[in-house]
Formats: C-alpha cells, structure tokens, sequence
C-alpha cells in the first residue's frame, strides 16, 4: 500500500515540477505552451523530439532554456553539408605517448540541440540517429556509453528544400514526437519584441536535476493503462495502414505507408505522461487523443492522389480520431 501511496505522491511531484517548469521557461519563452508542454512529455517519456518551423520561432531559445531550468549539460551541433559523422560523436587522436585517446563529440551531453538536422548528408544523420537508438557511440570499435537522461531535440526548416536532405521515413521513426511551431498571436509578438529590445537580464532558476528526471521517467512506465486505452491506441495505428482488415477509407484513399508498432509504444507512453503532467493517476481515451497528432504526424505517408487534392496528415489524422 505504501508503494502506492508513493507513487501517487510521485504523480503529484511531477504535476507541481511541470508548473514550476513552465512559469520558470515563460520568463524567457512568450507562448507555445503546447510546444513547452510537448518537448516535457517527451523527455519524461525518454523519447526524442523533432521541432519544426520557419526561422525566428525561437527554437534554439527554447532547447536552451529548457535544459538550463532542468540543470542539464546541453550541446548545439549546427548541422552543415560538410559536417562529418566524427564532429557528432567524436575521434581518436595520436597523445604525446604514441597511445590512441578519444576526444568526446559533442554527442556526450544530456540535451543534444540538432539545428536544421536536414541540412546534412545521411551519412552524418545516420550517426546521430544510431546514437538516439542505441545510446551509444562506436568509434574505432570500441562502445561508448552515452551519459543519462539522454535527450535529442532536432530542428528542421520545412521551407528551403534547396540543399537539404530530408529524412528517410525509417529515421524520421526514431522521434516520439513531431512538433510543428507556429507564428506568434498578435499579442505575443508585441511582448515578444518589447522583451527582447530592451536591457532585461532574466536569471533562470534550476527546477529539476538529472537524477529527478530519471526518477521521473521510471515512473512514467509504472503509471497503469486501461486495457480499453491502450486498445484505443493500438486500433489507432491500425487504422492508418492502407490495405490492411482496420484501415479507414481515408487511409486507403490517401495513405501510401501506415505507422509503425512504435507509434502505439509512443500513443501509450505520451497518455501516460500527458495524463500525469495533468494530476491524473492513469491516461484516459482523451489523453491519448491529446497527443496523436504529434506522434503519427510523420509517420504516415500521403500518396500522390492526397497530394494532388492538398490533403494534409493533419486532415487524415483528424479524420481518424
């Protein structure tokens, strides 16, 4: 019983660390609650995020917010068209004793910031995205452990497709979510401007250590889920995959390439977490429908007839809930 009672205490823990969490980031970030709300979620889920949008969203600003409140090592790597797979996670050099030594990439940190992740050759993508799965680095044979929590935010510009390289669908995969940002409202963008164009100095306070975040991430898992949630998030994904006994006329009509299993791994994690971060001792349907747009957005793929009729992943996937 005590076991319980703790862990409920937990669930009331993480609550109040996410309101702390977010007052401390809206000192600095006017709006995208949502977006704020997301990127937690997913680093208490233990899962990796994609941010997208155009530039001057702030969303470097927020990656390095975020992991300053959290007291987290955090690492930029710009991603260029002639970055190398060893300026991710590292090399051996030749030390003054003849003996090979390896120089840590900036991989080795709790918060990678991966900007414009589409601008890189996938030979250099795919080192990062070994790392994000594996949570280690191979270099010269031997492993290297990556340091916990580990925690790839990854930007993307979705309008310059001149010298880019998009990410293959399988890669596309490893990101729990896929978060698009918009413009700010009217409102927030006077705020916006009256904060940045004057000598206000914001001192951020630290809310949550690495070892409140791991403690957090444990409990996540142990949070129960209904058997008709979890179905509920399963029948989801099933829904999306064309030619199959479950999908949806939609899917049929639209939808090259459903989602994978991983998808209902992230639907039931994500209501888990959402769930919590609300005060809620387990996810409900509706918790589940809060996140499925950030988690099957890019892992549905539209044919070219949704193309042709400018039907978008958004259409489809409210279509399906």
């Amino acid at each position: 019983m005590s076991q319980q009672k703790s862990d409920v205490e937990s669930v009331d823990a993480l609550a109040k660390a996410y309101k702390d969490l977010s007052s401390e980031i809206g000192k600095v970030i006017v709006g995208q609650d949502d977006v704020v709300r997301a990127v937690i979620i997913s680093l208490f889920s233990n899962g990796h995020a994609l941010l997208v949008g155009v530039p001057g969203l702030a969303k470097t600003l927020l990656v390095s917010t975020i992991s300053e409140v959290l007291d987290l090592d955090f690492k930029r790597i710009q991603f260029t068209p002639d970055l190398m797979p060893s300026d991710i996670s590292g090399s051996e050099i030749l030390d003054e004793s003849r003996q090979f030594r390896f120089i840590r990439g900036p991989i080795f940190a709790n918060i990678v910031l991966a900007d414009e992740i589409n601008r890189t050759p996938p030979k250099t993508q795919a080192a990062l995205l070994e790392a994000m799965q594996e949570r280690v680095v191979t270099v010269g044979g031997q492993r290297h452990l990556l340091p916990s929590p580990f925690f790839v935010l990854a930007t993307q510009n979705p309008i310059e497709q001149e010298g880019t390289y998009p990410l293959p669908e399988a890669q596309l995969d490893r990101f729990m979510f896929n978060i698009p940002l918009t413009y700010p409202t009217y409102e927030q963008e006077v705020e916006v401007v009256k904060n940045t164009t004057t000598s206000r100095d914001v001192q951020l306070k630290h809310i949550l250590t690495a070892a409140d975040i791991m403690e957090f991430q444990k409990l996540i898992r142990k949070i129960p889920v209904s058997d008709n949630v979890l179905e509920y998030a399963v029948g989801l994904v099933a829904k999306t995959r064309p030619g199959t006994p479950r999908a949806t006329k939609e899917a049929n009509n639209y939808l090259a390439w459903g989602a994978g299993p991983r998808a209902s791994q992230y639907l039931a994690l994500g209501a888990k977490c959402y769930a919590a971060l609300r005060g809620k001792y387990s996810p409900d349907i509706e918790d589940v429908q809060a996140i499925a747009s950030l988690v099957l957005r890019h892992r549905i793929v539209r044919n070219y007839k949704a193309e042709a009729e400018g039907v978008t992943e958004e259409n489809i996937i409210e279509t399906l809930l």
